[in-house]
């Protein structure tokens, strides 16, 4: 048995559009999750058009299809830089060093694959040099905003039970912030390197990218006697698809195209609460 979700910002999802997806599937009955935002309906059988679908209706809502057994999930492993937060800490650095648009090309090739992660994330940081070490609190205070619904999601699955954990290719100075801002249990990501009281223009070796987000999949699981299906994952760069693809559910939220073409879970409407939408929640569940 199966479980099709539909997603769309507060307000816009049309049940006349819930309704003729259930009748032109022959799904069962539909559940509002959400009166206007999210709903959904079970289905016995795969649907051999589903992309075609999801495509058709891409601009109203995001369709995906769940198994409906296992939907609750008992770890959140999330990206931080533009999935729990609504920026890249680097570029925001960069700003402050004056490199803002070099620096944000380069991201933006990284986080869609065409450049070597940890590459790509030296070149960045070597341009950071000298900037005072107090540009990281200034940042943090003037740029930095969380992304939606993201408290509300770590909340809800922590009430639940659940185990957080926030996983990062940027900076242990930003995610110590931001996993207590929001409440995640746990926080891993790279060192930015200091001399006297200034950025030195390094990192921290070995160097956290897909290889060490998968790593935390593995070592957090085993810990806490989990399996990878337990695992709700969620990303938005090419370094996110490691974990994404090994997590029980793998979420692309508001991702880069080539990063949506290897997810079977997408989110491009919805906020962070979508992903307890995707876990079977109403928003009455929410905590």
């Amino acid at each position: 048995m199966y479980i099709v979700s539909l997603i769309a910002r507060p307000g816009a999802l049309d049940p006349a559009l819930v309704s003729a997806l259930r009748n032109a599937l022959g799904g069962g009955e539909a559940v509002w999750l959400a009166r206007g935002e999210a709903a959904e309906f079970p289905l016995e059988t795969l649907p051999a058009n589903l992309e075609e679908l999801r495509g058709a209706i891409a601009d109203q809502a995001d369709l995906n299809l769940l198994p409906a057994e296992g939907r609750r999930k008992k770890m959140l492993l999330a990206d931080m830089d533009s999935t729990m937060i609504q920026q890249e800490c680097i570029d925001e650095l960069a700003e402050e060093a004056g490199v803002g648009a070099h620096v944000k090309e380069i991201t933006a090739r990284a986080m869609n694959g065409e450049l070597d992660f940890e590459g790509a994330l030296t070149e960045r940081v070597a341009l950071l040099k000298d900037l005072p070490e107090s540009v990281i609190d200034k940042v943090l205070e003037a740029r930095i905003t969380l992304m939606p619904g993201g408290k509300v999601l770590v909340a809800t699955m922590k009430a639940q039970g659940a185990y957080t954990a926030l996983v990062s290719g940027g900076f242990t100075a930003f995610t110590a912030r931001v996993a207590a801002l929001v409440g995640f249990d746990e926080n891993r990501a790279n060192t930015l390197l200091t001399e006297g009281g200034r950025l030195s223009g390094d990192v921290a070796r070995p160097i956290l990218g897909r290889e060490a987000k998968i790593q935390a999949l593995e070592e957090i699981t085993a810990r806490l006697g989990l399996s990878e299906a337990d695992v709700l994952a969620v990303g938005d760069g090419a370094n996110d698809l490691g974990m994404l693809g090994r997590a029980g559910f793998g979420v692309a939220l508001h991702a880069k195209p080539s990063v949506q073409e290897q997810c079977d879970l997408r989110v491009n409407h919805g906020d962070l609460t979508a992903l307890l939408y995707l876990q079977g929640y109403a928003q009455s569940d929410f905590a």
